[in-house]
C-alpha cells in the first residue's frame, strides 16, 4: 500500500489535486506482483506560470525518482507517472532478462549523496576533514550498461559497482554533456 506524502510549495493542494495525484500514481501498483508498501513523497510547486512537480518512491530494491514542469499541474502528472512507468517497465526488462541476485542496494547512494551534502555543509567552516560517517555495502556485479540504467533511475551523478566482465570496482558517471563516462580502477 503506498502512502501519499504530498507538499505544496507556492500552491494550495486542493481535495481534487490530492486526489488526482493519488489515483494516477497508484496506477504504478499493477506493475507489481504484491503492491509495494512504501512512501510515496510528492512536490508540487508553481514559480511564474510553470508548475512544477517531483515525485519519490523509495522501495526495498529500487528508488524510483521522477520530475516534470509544465505549465498545467495536471499535465506535469500525467507526465511524471510517465516517466516512472518508463523506469519500472526498463527495470523490469533488464531484471527479466538477467537474472541476477536480489540482494544489492540500489538506493543507498540517494542517502550516501545527502549525508555528504550534510558533511559538506558541517565542515564547510572547519579546516581539518572529520569523516562524521562510514557506511559499508556489497557491489552487485553488473555491466556499466546497467550501472548507468542504475545511475539514471536514482537520479544521480554517479554510480559505483562491480564490473561484472573484471571483477573490478567501477564508477559510471554523467557527464556535463549528458553522455557517461566510466572509471576503471
Amino acid at each position: 500500500m503506498l502512502n501519499y506524502n504530498i507538499r505544496g510549495e507556492n500552491l494550495e493542494v486542493t481535495d481534487p489535486i490530492k486526489e488526482y495525484v493519488e489515483k494516477k500514481i497508484g496506477k504504478l501498483e499493477r506493475y507489481f506482483e504484491t503492491p509495494p508498501s512504501s512512501d510515496v513523497h510528492v512536490n508540487l510547486s508553481v514559480y511564474n506560470d510553470e508548475q512544477k512537480i517531483e515525485v519519490t518512491i523509495p522501495m526495498k530494491n529500487l528508488l524510483l525518482r521522477a520530475e516534470e514542469h509544465n505549465t498545467d499541474l495536471y499535465a506535469a502528472i500525467d507526465l511524471v507517472v510517465d516517466k516512472l512507468e518508463r523506469q519500472i517497465r526498463k527495470y523490469k526488462t533488464k531484471v527479466n532478462r538477467r537474472s541476477r541476485q536480489d540482494s544489492a542496494p540500489k538506493y543507498v547512494f540517494a542517502e550516501l549523496e545527502r549525508e555528504a551534502e550534510e558533511q559538506r555543509l558541517e565542515e564547510e567552516d572547519e579546516s581539518e576533514v572529520k569523516i562524521v560517517k562510514t557506511k559499508r555495502f556489497d557491489l552487485k556485479p553488473m555491466d556499466s550498461e546497467e550501472a548507468a540504467l542504475q545511475m539514471d533511475m536514482l537520479g544521480h551523478a554517479f554510480y559505483v559497482f562491480t564490473n561484472a566482465y573484471t571483477d573490478e570496482t567501477n564508477i559510471v558517471y554523467k557527464r556535463r554533456d549528458g553522455r557517461y563516462g566510466l572509471i576503471e580502477t
